[in-house]
């Protein structure tokens, strides 16, 4: 048999053992995928059988349908109670989005023209 020489790798000898140890890692990865895939029935089975499980517990649990505790609340109204303070009032609301609006399309207008003045061709 053959010694190894106590010389460097050379160049094609490391790319050997990159591609050899690359190779290895994506026997591994492609094993464990091969597990992940085939657990996922019954990853899957063991999903449904909890939801059904903590559907038919909710479902037990009884209460009104009705009950005013568990109704959503509207997010219109925010998360504060009743009329707290006065609402700023549509009209002055639209007024300051217009002011908004024609501000940035002035601000659009001076920057096309900008560009326009100092790339032209």
């Amino acid at each position: 048999m053959r010694r190894r020489s106590s010389t460097p790798a050379t160049p094609l000898n490391q790319k050997q053992e990159e591609l050899a140890r690359r190779e290895d890692e994506l026997r591994d990865k492609m094993q464990q995928l091969e597990r992940m895939i085939a657990e996922a029935p019954r990853v899957a089975e063991e999903t449904q059988r909890r939801q059904r499980e903590e559907l038919m517990s909710r479902a037990s649990e009884g209460g009104s349908r009705l009950g005013v505790s568990i109704a959503l609340q509207d997010k219109r109204f925010g998360d504060r109670g009743g009329n707290s303070g006065r609402r700023v009032s549509l009209r002055k609301e639209r007024r300051e989005g217009r002011f908004v609006f024609l501000l940035l399309v002035i601000a659009l207008a001076a920057a096309v023209m900008w560009l326009l003045s100092h790339l032209q061709f």
